[in-house]
């Protein structure tokens, strides 16, 4: 399977159309679509449902889009790493993580290194904790920031010295905003918004279920989300109160938003992990050392 082809998939598959695809790749529509067909001979499979005016990808096409798209980003990442091995230290770094405050501790890193090697291009993917450790196993991502509790046997790690605080995002005008912080009691028969992270079965893994205790299961949950934002909206709309972490929504004056801490206080830290013997592009060796000296007081590497 050549990897030109997998690019021509990947264009067909965006565009929605031969004709389309063919004029941005500057090919014959004849051309593509035989290389097409070759590549649904080749795999055995059909990829494309076909219309006069535009084609729709088959299950099988769906699954083939996910894995060309890994392909294309690792080469891309592969080319750009050998293009930044100059004297001038350049190239890319991708960084995945949660919606944390603590992203903050990261800024300043990036912003330090700014001024020393401005060539150097950073990279932000958003994500829970199987989002980010699946694309990190898979080399397209160089650091992963894990929210603890977190399985960080098959990674190096560094403690980032901030903790995020679990709370509840509620309107201004709800029955529980007149409370300075929110009880266990205070969260039963009440519909809630949570994290996927947060409501996971694993009590070993699961701090805001250890927290809850054992009426944990009788939590009406009725949206789950994974950007804190849009759990934002379903609140202002009335859905119900986001269990979520502090100073990632907007709840100034300005907002109709608040926060309220959970009694007992429930903190989480957080750590930059990354693959145990990676071997890193020279501006992520670079962005490894700064993190390093930025935070030598915390460093757990095994």
């Amino acid at each position: 399977m050549e990897f030109r082809v997998l690019r021509y998939f990947l264009t067909v598959a965006r565009e929605g159309s031969i004709t389309r695809a063919a004029d941005f790749l500057h090919v014959t529509q004849p051309t593509l679509s035989r290389q097409l067909k070759n590549l649904e001979e080749k795999l055995g499979k059909k990829l494309f449902i076909r219309s006069s005016h535009s084609i729709i990808l088959t299950d099988e096409g769906m699954l083939l889009r996910k894995r060309a798209e890994e392909i294309v980003d690792m080469v891309d990442k592969l080319e750009a790493e050998f293009s930044s091995m100059e004297e001038t230290i350049s190239g890319d770094i991708y960084i995945g993580g949660g919606e944390t405050d603590a992203m903050k501790q990261i800024a300043r890193v990036v912003k330090d290194l700014q001024l020393s090697y401005p060539n150097i291009l950073y990279h932000l993917y958003s994500g829970n904790e199987d989002d980010v450790t699946e694309r990190l196993d898979k080399g397209l991502l160089d650091f992963g920031i894990l929210i603890e509790p977190a399985d960080l046997s098959k990674y190096n790690y560094i403690k980032i010295p901030a903790k995020d605080v679990w709370g509840v995002v509620m309107r201004k005008d709800s029955p529980l905003a007149c409370k300075e912080t929110i009880q266990a009691v205070d969260l039963l028969n009440i519909p809630l918004i949570c994290s996927r992270q947060a409501i996971k079965q694993t009590f070993s893994k699961n701090e805001f279920a250890d927290w809850f205790g054992e009426d944990f299961a009788k939590l009406n949950v009725v949206t789950t989300y994974n950007l804190a934002y849009n759990a934002a909206i379903m609140v202002e709309e009335g859905i119900g109160y986001a269990i979520t972490l502090d100073k990632i929504v907007d709840t100034s004056s300005d907002s109709n938003l608040c926060f309220r801490p959970l009694k007992p206080r429930l903190e989480s830290g957080l750590n930059i992990v990354w693959k145990k013997h990676q071997v890193f592009s020279a501006a992520a060796e670079m962005f490894l050392k700064e993190i390093q000296k930025k935070f030598s007081n915390s460093i757990e590497e095994v």
